[in-house]
């Protein structure tokens, strides 16, 4: 099933920059066959629901496994049974 989503890693005790823990949630997500596109508090995802959840537990197993003790994800996830949700249909300026 086809969906998009929007995904928000947080992880907390590791000061004021995240950025090599982000650059490694970009560099999990770029595995699978999504289309992303990132912004300043997250990043939008296009592709299969089930590695879109996939993704999300390998990309809290890396960073446990990174050494970060805590992790919040907010994932907000949409399926559609009348067409295929697409991020380029969720632009306002299309």
């Amino acid at each position: 099933m086809k969906a998009t989503a929007e995904l928000q890693v947080i992880p907390l005790g590791e000061g004021v920059s995240v950025r090599a823990q982000i650059t490694q949630v970009l560099g999990i997500l770029r595995q699978y066959d999504f289309l992303l596109e990132t912004h300043a508090s997250g990043t939008d995802i296009e592709g299969e629901m089930s590695e879109i959840l996939q993704a999300v537990q390998q990309v809290h197993e890396s960073l446990h496994a990174y050494g970060n003790i805590r992790l919040i994800s907010y994932l907000k996830l949409e399926s559609r049974t009348d067409k295929t949700p697409t991020l380029a249909g969720k632009r306002l300026d299309s």
